[in-house]
């Protein structure tokens, strides 16, 4: 959620490093070299005084084991460190402590931040593993004590949390589709997993690497070894809904309504839509929004238009402000995050994947309404994972490989990633062309709006 660094990463990618094609063709300001490069700028007393600079789940191992070693997850997918220098080690099994060197110091050099450098990159990373890879010696005693747990645990190298959930639902397809691809290493390549939560990451692979503009990647075994991962995604999504409807004046009522009753605020918006569509006759659910369409761009685009300065928009307003008005809104901007999803996929596909499967997990994917209209949306069946809690599942199985309970990550996710409810789109072809229409409307509130940007830089120039 932090873009503070927006003025740099416009910076950094105005030089146009050969790194910036492993991330779409530009750094994002939820990256690490931008949110530096902002730190030295502004905070030089901070600056002058670091040891380390980590991601959160790599100071989570290192506190842990006292192993300064870094995930390739997160180096990779944060930091422009090109992990496929690495592909030659891939089979070397105890490859765990590999010296770091994919950084591309040209780069560090050229952006202001040289002394990141110094030391064989001692502060951003020495060395770097797999996923999965044992630590140090496990658990220090230190650590142990503070966890209550044994000294000497075995630890695995850590993945960022979405990345994490994509780890534990990726293998989980219904058991006729896992036995007909048991040991074809192409099927995992037709799923997209959508981690939900705050925001939304979009989580695909493929074997060989794809260079999508505005889609972060091809980052190599930054989440399943040996296999490119192409990373979509939008800044706020559950944010965003919460948003929506925190702002509004209804609100305070709604969620007194919902706690008497002891359900949660979606619950009770979920019930006042399909109380609404019964009253007013509605052929389905969806139709109640054919005069309002968001473009949920509250937080910027992320992918696949990677434009930071993008705005929402949200079209169809009257002076109606009762829980009904509220729940039409809810609806819109649920569905408006569902048509950027679709942009995401249609536009993986149409550089190079072959997405026909989604998988979902995190806290939206809980929201039934929030899966039907994906699938509606879609037009794909979405597959939720008998273990609601992905990432943590995920998390366990970095444990399990570090433990060598498996061979490998693949193996460890084959076992333990099983599928749970499989959700599929509406076969009545009306609510097909509705989305078609309302898809268009969506995409073109985002051009109107690059437009107007235009018309107004002029207006100023």
């Amino acid at each position: 959620m932090d873009h503070r660094a927006v003025e740099q990463a416009e910076r950094i990618n105005s030089r146009n490093s050969p790194v910036l094609q492993y991330c779409g063709g530009s750094l994002s300001p939820e990256m690490q070299p931008p949110k530096l490069l902002w730190v030295k700028e502004n905070l030089q007393e901070s600056w002058s005084m670091v040891f380390r600079w980590m991601d959160l789940s790599d100071w989570l191992s290192y506190r842990a084991t006292g192993d300064d070693t870094r995930s390739l997850c997160t180096t990779v997918c944060k930091w422009t460190y090109l992990g496929h220098a690495h592909m030659h080690q891939a089979s070397e099994k105890d490859s765990r402590d590999m010296e770091a060197c994919g950084w591309d110091d040209d780069f560090w050099e050229e952006i202001g931040l040289g002394d990141l450098v110094e030391g064989h990159h001692a502060k951003i990373g020495r060395s770097v593993a797999f996923p999965g890879h044992p630590l140090g010696s496990g658990l220090t005693p230190a650590a142990a004590k503070e966890l209550g747990l044994v000294a000497g645990i075995p630890v695995g190298t850590s993945l960022i949390d979405a990345h994490a959930g994509g780890v534990g639902v990726m293998e989980s397809v219904p058991q006729l589709v896992s036995d007909a691809k048991e040991g074809d290493m192409e099927a995992i390549c037709h799923r997209m997993v959508l981690v939900c939560g705050t925001s939304t990451c979009h989580m695909a692979v493929s074997r060989s690497k794809l260079f999508i503009p505005g889609v972060w990647g091809p980052f190599w075994s930054a989440m399943v070894p040996e296999y490119w991962l192409t990373e979509g995604g939008q800044s706020a999504t559950g944010a965003l809904l919460d948003h929506v409807i925190e702002n509004h004046v209804a609100s305070p009522s709604l969620a007194n309504r919902a706690a008497s009753r002891n359900i949660s605020v979606f619950e009770l918006l979920n019930k006042i839509l399909e109380t609404t569509m019964l009253d007013l006759k509605r052929p389905f659910l969806a139709s109640l929004t054919e005069d309002m369409h968001v473009l949920p761009d509250f937080h910027g685009n992320r992918s696949p238009l990677a434009d930071p300065k993008s705005k929402g928009v949200v079209c169809g307003l009257t002076l109606d402000s009762s829980e009904k008005q509220l729940a039409l809104l809810y609806l819109a901007t649920l569905q408006g995050i569902a048509y950027g999803t679709r942009h995401i996929v249609e536009h993986c596909n149409a550089h190079g994947h072959n997405i026909d499967t989604i998988l979902a997990c995190g806290g939206l994917a809980k929201n039934p309404l929030f899966i039907q209209e994906h699938a509606d949306i879609l037009g794909c069946p979405i597959i939720l994972p008998r273990e609601s809690e992905s990432v943590l599942l995920g998390a366990a199985i970095l444990g399990a490989v570090a433990a060598r309970k498996y061979s490998g990550l693949n193996e460890a996710m084959r076992a333990l990633n099983a599928a749970g409810q499989v959700i599929h789109p509406s076969k009545d072809p009306k609510v097909k062309k509705y989305h078609d229409a309302k898809y268009h409307i969506f995409r073109e509130l985002y051009e109107r709006q690059i437009s107007h940007r235009s018309i107004m830089a002029q207006a100023l120039a």
